[in-house]
């Protein structure tokens, strides 16, 4: 339609504010009129005809809503890397159409990383051996990850609205979770480790951490993240790790004894021997009694000293057989100058026949050790033992005795230190490097376990096995233990050393 002047009449209006494009098409595809957006969009796409920004099928979509009578919306065309959109809006009356269009190239590009991130969580949430698990704040399952049908025996739709009590039961979980609780308020952050029963009834550890989701305005936790991990064979790989190494340190004891057998005999020889002795003469007293009535209290003399004897080759034997004790580790505070004493006493007869004397320097702070006696003591023969075949070793006169310093002091940061000290040649660079690696020795019958072992069993103390060369030549080793708990002189009571002091 054309008025007067010759020029096409729209029914449509075009105003320039409009953001966006805006074509008048006829019934045929013939462009009418556009507005300042579709000239803008077209130099941006750089295409010198406008028509181009259309659909390919424009004219198809043109007859489809002036026959059918309604707009038809969301038809995408592409120009170069742009995306638009476009609606088509149809007059009867006078058979025009609006093509209004847009750029939703940021929209597509938004909405396709929605998809992808949507897919990816999706991938990572149902393959995960982990359990992924919301909660509200008093615990109750909001939603779950499938794996919680193979960890707990219970399926996501199962779980929601379930209580946390009623899943990971567990005879020390309320105060576990009552911990976890105070933990997320404070900190927004929680982990701990715990025993549960799974829905089949076989037990199983569990490593549970969580996050606290809080309001924006009140902090308030509204809700609660948690990833559950079964550590069960875990668990297992430790304890038996446990029990091979407590197999081995008992081995090394029952090497040790072996070793140190000529030494035990002698000691035991003494008691032994007495006893022996003193029996023999009171049976003659005995027989003399009748006629020499004060032959009697010679027997009751010998008597005495037969339980005297006894006793000390008991104390002989139990030592022997606590040393040589095999099973769980049991903690429990150890003085260090006892150790060391009961230590001395073991290895002295060895010492005496390699011509070797011990000498202590004990503290008078008198420090106490939570630790395995029995672990403790190997580990302090270990480190005699070393130092008297280092002095043999070295000694050329067999004649002279050597000496071996063991002492204890605390420093003024109240470390409580152990030090070794023999008169042997000491060790290279490379040695020194090396000694406390399994299987390492530079003795021709060693087995190198001694000393690593012996680092290990202090380090599981929270303490560490180090060495330096001595004064004067030699080795010292030192075993060196964090703040222990000290006598008080006062009261005799043990308590935890203030490091503040």
């Amino acid at each position: 339609m054309k008025n007067n002047q010759g020029s096409t009449i729209t029914t449509f209006q075009l105003p320039s504010s409009d953001p966006e494009a805006g074509l008048i098409l006829d019934s045929d595809g013939q462009l009418l009129d556009l507005n300042q957006a579709a000239k803008d969009l077209s130099a941006e796409t750089g295409t010198d005809n406008p028509i181009r920004l259309l659909p390919v099928n424009f004219s198809a979509l043109i007859n489809a809503c002036l026959t059918q009578g309604r707009a038809i919306e969301g038809v995408e065309s592409r120009q170069h890397s742009a995306t638009l959109s476009w609606t088509f809006i149809p007059d009867q009356d006078s058979r025009q159409v609006l093509a209004r269009g847009r750029d939703v190239t940021d929209n597509i590009r938004k909405l396709d990383e929605a998809t992808r991130s949507s897919r990816l969580y999706r991938l990572i949430t149902e393959n995960t051996t982990d359990l992924i698990s919301r909660h509200a704040p008093d615990g109750r399952f909001i939603d779950a990850t499938p794996a919680s049908w193979r960890l707990l025996g219970y399926w996501p739709e199962e779980l929601r609205g379930k209580p946390l009590e009623e899943v990971f039961r567990s005879n020390a979980f309320s105060a576990e979770v009552e911990e976890a609780r105070n933990r997320l308020r404070d900190e927004g952050y929680a982990t701990m480790t715990i025993e549960i029963t799974h829905r089949d009834g076989s037990r199983r550890w569990f490593e549970i951490a969580s996050r606290a989701i809080r309001e924006t305005y009140t902090g308030a936790v509204i809700e609660v993240v948690s990833v559950s991990r079964d550590i069960t064979a875990r668990v297992k790989s430790e304890e038996n790790n446990r029990r091979l190494a407590e197999e081995l340190a008992h081995t090394a004891r029952l090497a040790t004894l072996g070793e140190l057998a000529s030494s035990i005999a002698h000691e035991m020889n003494q008691p032994l021997a007495s006893i022996v002795n003193f029996a023999s003469a009171s049976q003659r007293y005995l027989k003399l009694a009748q006629e020499n009535p004060e032959c009697l209290e010679r027997v009751d003399d010998g008597l005495q000293r037969i339980t005297h004897h006894a006793n000390r080759a008991s104390e002989v034997i139990k030592r022997l057989r606590a040393f040589l004790r095999k099973g769980q580790q049991r903690t429990a505070p150890v003085n260090i100058n006892d150790a060391v004493t009961n230590v001395k006493r073991l290895c002295q007869w060895d010492a005496d026949k390699h011509n070797v004397v011990i000498q202590e320097n004990l503290t008078p702070l008198n420090p106490v050790l939570t630790a395995d006696p029995v672990l403790l003591e190997q580990v302090l023969i270990n480190l005699i033992r070393n130092g008297i075949d280092a002095n043999t070793e070295a000694r050329q006169d067999n004649s002279a005795p050597s000496h071996i310093k063991i002492e204890t002091c605390v420093t003024p940061i109240q470390e409580t230190l152990i030090k070794v000290t023999d008169h042997g040649a000491g060790l290279d660079e490379e040695g020194m490097r090396h000694m406390f690696t399994p299987f390492y020795t530079s003795k021709p019958q060693g087995l190198g376990l001694g000393l690593s072992m012996s680092r290990s069993i202090i380090e599981g103390y929270g303490g560490f096995l180090d060495a330096q060369p001595a004064e004067g030549g030699g080795l010292t080793l030192i075993c060196r233990f964090p703040p222990p708990l000290c006598t008080d002189s006062e009261s005799g009571n043990l308590r935890e050393t203030d490091q503040d002091e």
